[in-house]
């Protein structure tokens, strides 16, 4: 607990940003100050030329990065960090089957009994998620080519995920490896991607029989401000967009999931997520996954089975298939 620097309220807050959900919600404007201060990266410079990969879309002067790190302005062309998308910052390592994935239980594999599946993890994201739970991604410092990642890919390999960090800054590695891994191909994504690129990921998993796994943080736009500096109206649109294009049953080619924040991820903003994905299609997954402290916000406890259990029951209003993932980590 501790106290909100707007209304003065005790709440469960974190000092991260050091004001409560309401305000956030209600009182933007006076919000703004803490939510640019718990996200001192610049985002927009005025001047260079415009990177349209994703969201953000980072006028970037010559020489420099955008707010990702991952490409760069050479010659007033926007190019990856690694001069090519043959090379990307990257690692990666084997799962057996059937994996902790968000979306086992509604994946092609889920009955599967052998085999692995290659976990892809990138480094960089065009996102500064305060609750990051894998926030290590900025350690990622090998490069690996197209061929290298490639080579991992033997003939217990079912399947293979595509994370991070977030695939979206370095997509087009991904989408290399994933083309000619003839393997079913997941991405989980905070789907903030340009649509010409939510076209390419739908349908090289809608080929292969994988999933798309949008991590939809919150509803309300400034919740997504405050927690993750970024707004949310490409993730919304792509995770529409691919669904209209790529649809599926079994398995579906969407799953979503929202991690429960304590004090700034509750049962309205679930209601909401709940809403607008029924409003595309009822049947969708989505799993609710348990917060534990982590990065920035190591001073908010566990998510409660209270929590957990009111998000669940206001999904479960609007959608069929609602599950809590790592209940292990409910207090």
């Amino acid at each position: 607990m501790g106290t909100c620097s707007i209304c003065k309220k005790e709440r469960e807050i974190s000092e991260s940003l050091g004001i409560c959900i309401d305000c956030i919600r209600d009182k933007f404007e006076r919000s703004l100050p803490y939510i640019k201060k718990a996200h001192k990266k610049e985002i927009y410079s005025k001047e260079g030329v415009q990177c349209s990969l994703c969201i953000r879309k980072c006028k970037i002067p010559e020489g420099k990065e955008g707010y990702c790190g991952a490409r760069k302005n050479l010659g007033g062309k926007i190019i990856p960090k690694t001069d090519s998308d043959e090379y990307a910052f990257v690692e990666c390592y084997y799962d057996l089957l059937p994996t902790n994935c968000v979306a086992m239980d509604f994946c092609g594999e889920k009955n599967s009994r052998s085999g692995k599946n290659l976990a892809v993890f990138y480094g960089f994201c065009n996102f500064d998620c305060l609750f990051c739970q894998n926030w290590n991604y900025k350690n990622v410092k090998r490069k690996m080519s197209v061929d290298d990642l490639l080579s991992f890919v033997d003939d217990e390999t079912r399947c293979i995920c595509f994370f991070g960090g977030d695939p979206t800054p370095q997509i087009f590695h991904a989408l290399k490896v994933a083309e000619r891994s003839e393997r079913r191909v997941c991405w989980e994504t905070n789907g903030s991607f340009s649509q010409g690129v939510a076209k390419k990921v739908g349908e090289i998993s809608y080929k292969t029989g994988g999933i798309v796994k949008f991590d939809i943080k919150a509803f309300s736009n400034s919740i997504y401000m405050a927690l993750c500096g970024a707004k949310k109206e490409n993730t919304f649109k792509n995770f529409e967009f691919i669904y209209k294009n790529f649809r599926r049953e079994d398995p579906p080619i969407l799953v979503a999931s929202t991690l429960l924040v304590p004090g700034y991820v509750d049962v309205f903003e679930i209601k909401r997520i709940s809403e607008f994905i029924a409003s595309i299609d009822p049947n969708i997954p989505y799993v609710l996954l348990a917060f534990h402290p982590d990065h920035k916000m190591r001073d908010l406890p566990n998510t409660s089975k209270d929590l957990a259990t009111f998000c669940f029951n206001a999904a479960k209003e609007h959608l069929d298939r609602v599950k809590i993932g790592n209940i292990w980590l409910l207090r």
